[in-house]
């Protein structure tokens, strides 16, 4: 079993540099910030811990730029796992952010991992000109225009959403395949998208129990005709042994573990201590 850390990176509490080096210090194998561009004020879409406008955390609102905060942390590790639960990719120009995710991945020798989402925030994706009923298709195509403009010499791109004519960009990823997972909750319609498009899955905050789903996405692995079997990431809860072993016979390959909203002594006392306890047991 892998065991990662997640930071809610916000302009208040420990910097990601500094959580991400501890994160690696204390043996740690991956490093994730989430990402929101704004909140807006007025919104229709409820959030789904809350069921309602309520935010969970005020850091919704104040939120760091992932890449840039992955970019700190890049420069102090040299190991760790560079990764976002989650990241939205519609939310930005895909030829751009398509360059600043190679930038990163070649700079820090092929240590990023995109986990990107729907977006449950749809207020939020109206004002990047994303409509909620076509979030799915945008991220499907943003992808594939990524993965184009990342491994080929000449790349183009013809869709809904994304268009753009033959294109030299460069640096590629180190990487030759980039890992993409998704993080949402699991449904038949992020199963089905996932097994045509992804890597694997990032689990939803509050799914804790996930028997079913790992079933259900194992269903639409194969039917997708998909070789070897999907990446699951368990975002949140508890790392006791009992839950990891019941994790890992599940097939679960990592388990995030996420820091407490204090300071940053606070934060590095927890880090080095859970290291600690999760390398000394036996998972």
């Amino acid at each position: 079993m892998r065991f990662g850390i997640v930071l809610f990176s916000s302009d208040r509490g420990i910097a990601p540099a500094a959580c991400a080096r501890a994160a690696e210090e204390a043996g740690f194998y991956s490093f994730y910030v989430p990402e929101h561009t704004h909140i807006p004020v007025r919104r229709d879409a409820a959030h789904p811990r809350t069921g309602g406008a309520e935010l969970p955390d005020d850091r919704y609102l104040r939120t760091l730029d992932p890449w840039v905060a992955l970019a700190t942390a890049a420069a102090v590790t040299s190991t760790i796992r560079l990764c976002t639960a989650v990241a939205l990719p519609v939310e930005s120009d895909p030829i751009t952010l398509a360059k600043t995710i190679a930038s990163l991945d070649f700079l820090s020798g092929g240590r990023v991992t995109l986990g990107a989402g729907f977006g449950w925030n749809t207020d939020e994706l109206a004002d990047h000109g994303i409509p909620a009923r076509f979030r799915y298709t945008a991220l499907r195509e943003y992808v594939e225009a990524m993965r184009a403009l990342w491994t080929q010499d000449v790349a183009s791109y013809d869709g809904r959403f994304v268009s753009f004519g033959g294109s030299w960009a460069y640096p590629k990823p180190t990487q030759s395949h980039l890992p993409l997972l998704v993080g949402a909750n699991g449904t038949e319609r992020t199963f089905s998208w996932l097994a045509a498009n992804a890597d694997g899955w990032i689990t939803g905050p509050s799914e804790i129990e996930i028997d079913d789903q790992v079933s259900l996405l194992a269903k639409h692995w194969v039917e997708a005709g998909r070789d070897g079997r999907p990446y699951i990431v368990a975002l949140g809860g508890r790392a006791d042994p009992d839950r990891v072993a019941r994790l890992a016979a599940l097939g679960v390959d990592e388990v995030v573990i996420g820091v407490p909203d204090k300071d940053e002594d606070a934060v590095l006392a927890f880090i080095t201590k859970m290291g600690g306890r999760l390398h000394s047991e036996t998972y």
